[in-house]
């Protein structure tokens, strides 16, 4: 008699692959196998159905689960079934509702963002940029993907020499970095990581920028009542981490400090449609992180009078990245060996290869929106970056 997990596997057929389950070989679908799977042990019926992602994905972290060859391939051949995954919202509620308050959301950021500067060093890139790169030519490498990809934020922002600008979620701060040296204005980064607040002081101090930039520990919804005005204002992969219910207030936020004709770019992780995400993804990797659609997105930017001058999908060049940073990581595995346990290891491992395969089956896309508030007849009539 066939193990309950092996039935239940059957489901996926997409792409053939095979199972070794008790000494046992198993082929699910039609055709040559495109990968292999190894269970040390089954998984349990009520698990798969409570959630396929959970049960997978700590399976693999466990090593009850093991690929046999390439992660990423098989992943990329297994994930655009995610259709076929099985949730149940109800037991999963504290995982996939968490509260939206200011201190469980400084507390989902940071539980992420303050793993340890010395750990992303790792397998970022020198800029310390961790969002979608811009490949500009084929044979670019990971650095300076980040670097065009900055260059090309600020291009679309229309900057000029003292504007002011707001980099809402400011990572490491790279970009307003770039954006003082190359367009000598005046910016401001918020950021709820204290990691990235330290290390972002430290770069300031470094390139002597001091009297053009200053990084606070703030919580967007806190910027109406700052008392800042701003000529531009980005955000680049932060909005995924206010929830749905806040991405109007977001977009309130974000009007309330731009001026009049002032111009906004920002760019996330988007889905075609709307859905609470990824239960294992949100156990492990983004607790309370909620990806928007890109239509929810624009329909909150028309409420707060923002036109919208462009959309760009840079769908494929986030893949591209997330296998950089994948390659980095195994690359690096000596030194994160003696950062981590192997649990944690093969967590992230699995975190970085997946999402690029999500990527890649257009299960999620990368948008930036540029928008101004209100009219704005003085921005460029064509694309001309």
């Amino acid at each position: 008699m066939k193990d309950i997990l092996v039935t239940f596997l059957e489901r996926f057929t997409d792409y053939p692959f095979l199972v070794k389950l008790n000494g046992k070989e198993y082929k699910i679908g039609e055709g040559t196998p495109e990968f292999t799977v190894k269970f040390n042990k089954s998984i349990p019926k009520t698990k798969l159905l409570t959630s396929t992602s959970l049960a997978l994905g700590e399976a693999y972290m466990d090593k009850d689960l093991e690929i046999e060859g390439d992660l990423y391939y098989a992943l990329d051949h297994f994930l655009g079934q995610l259709g076929k995954f099985s949730t149940d919202e109800n037991a999963l509620k504290k995982i996939m509702h968490s509260s939206v308050s200011k201190k469980n959301q400084e507390k989902e950021v940071t539980s992420h963002y303050d793993i340890g500067n010395d750990f992303y060093r790792l397998w970022l890139d020198e800029t310390m940029s961790y969002s979608c790169g811009y490949f500009r030519h084929p044979d670019d490498t990971l650095y300076q993907a980040q670097v065009n990809k900055v260059d090309y934020i600020l291009e679309k922002l229309n900057l000029k020499e003292g504007m002011t600008l707001l980099d809402i979620g400011c990572g490491w701060g790279f970009l307003l970095i770039e954006a003082a040296k190359k367009y000598k204005i005046k910016g401001v980064g918020i950021t709820l990581s204290h990691e990235q607040c330290k290390e972002f002081e430290r770069r300031i101090e470094e390139e002597g920028l001091q009297d053009q930039l200053k990084v606070e520990l703030m919580d967007y919804r806190d910027l109406p009542k700052s008392g800042y005005t701003f000529d531009r204002v980005v955000s680049v992969g932060m909005v995924e981490h206010v929830g749905r219910a806040n991405y109007q207030l977001f977009n309130d936020c974000v009007k309330a400090v731009l001026k009049d004709g002032g111009t906004f770019l920002l760019h996330f992780i988007s889905a075609l449609k709307e859905h609470a995400g990824d239960p294992w993804i949100k156990k492990y990797i983004f607790p309370g992180g909620t990806v928007p659609s890109l239509r929810e997105m624009v329909s909150c930017m028309a409420e707060d009078d923002f036109h919208i001058m462009d959309i760009e999908n840079l769908r494929l060049h986030y893949n591209k990245t997330l296998l950089c940073w994948a390659d980095n990581f195994h690359r690096h595995m000596e030194e994160e060996k003696k950062m981590f346990d192997e649990r944690f290891l093969r967590m992230w491992d699995l975190y970085l290869n997946a999402c690029a395969a999500t990527f890649h089956n257009g299960i999620i896309d990368i948008h930036q929106i540029v928008a101004t508030k209100g009219i704005n007849n003085d921005y460029p009539m064509v694309r001309w970056y």
